[in-house]
């Protein structure tokens, strides 16, 4: 049976990297005795595996992982045994049973949102006016960033530095109550960062680039096709598994 557990990473531990973030779930979920199946092979391993990466430094309310198991209790009895295994920032929220032709957490993912606030502490001084504005002084400079008709921003690739527009990639993008919302192409093929967006949209009079710092990003959650939660696809219990026809 297939679960896709949704988690958070809040707190110090948003500075553990990505593979120490699955390492880490290895170990909680020896610890929390969860009937996780294993590959077969020379060096087995568990049969586990996550959506998108997050890079270091970034809060999320939305991370995913699947996982094969060979019994499930059910939701609560999951939950409670991960949680007590885990540590404080790295809570196990909530657990669908997947379909069985479901693609994995990783491919599935087309888009994520995000909130962005800037540390007052650390906002470059050429800024400052802006932030201390009014809201509607910012939707309006949001409205022209989005009427734009492309948003170019340099990447880095195979081949050196590129010039790439992700204006098509930025479904949403919104200001209210000190915090910048937005909403991104988040599929393999586009993948816009909310920092280069921010950079894109802050552009500093000097010329020079946003420093990573001055910004709080967390994750809210990540979608699949038209904008549905990875969290919501599949099953809640296991008679509602058994009674769509699965594993059968």
């Amino acid at each position: 049976m297939k679960l896709r557990v949704k988690f958070k990473k809040t707190g110090a531990v948003r500075y553990i990297g990505h593979l120490d973030t699955m390492r880490f779930f290895q170990k909680v979920m020896r610890r929390a005795d969860i009937d996780i199946k294993y590959t077969t092979g020379f060096s087995p391993h568990q049969v586990m595996s996550f959506a998108q990466p997050l890079s270091v430094g970034i809060e999320s309310m939305g991370e995913y992982m699947d996982i094969d198991v060979g019994f499930y209790e059910g939701e609560e009895a999951f939950l409670n045994k991960v949680n007590a295994s885990s540590v404080p920032g790295m809570e196990c929220l909530s657990v669908n049973i997947l379909p069985d032709n479901a693609e994995n957490a990783m491919a599935s993912v087309k888009s994520a949102e995000y909130n962005v606030k800037i540390k007052p502490d650390k906002c470059p001084d050429g800024l400052k006016e802006l932030l201390d504005s009014d809201s509607s002084v910012i939707s309006k400079k949001i409205n022209a960033f989005l009427e734009s008709p492309a948003i170019l921003i340099k990447k880095e690739g195979k081949n050196g530095l590129r010039e790439v527009d992700i204006r098509p990639g930025i479904y949403r993008f919104e200001f209210a109550n000190g915090v910048f919302n937005m909403l991104l192409d988040a599929s393999s093929g586009g993948n816009i960062k909310p920092l280069q967006v921010m950079q894109a949209f802050l552009t500093l009079p000097s010329g020079e680039e946003l420093n990573p710092d001055a910004l709080h990003i967390t994750r809210l959650d990540m979608f699949t096709d038209n904008f549905v939660s990875l969290g919501n696809v599949g099953y809640k219990t296991i008679r509602e598994y058994e009674g769509a026809g699965e594993g059968r």
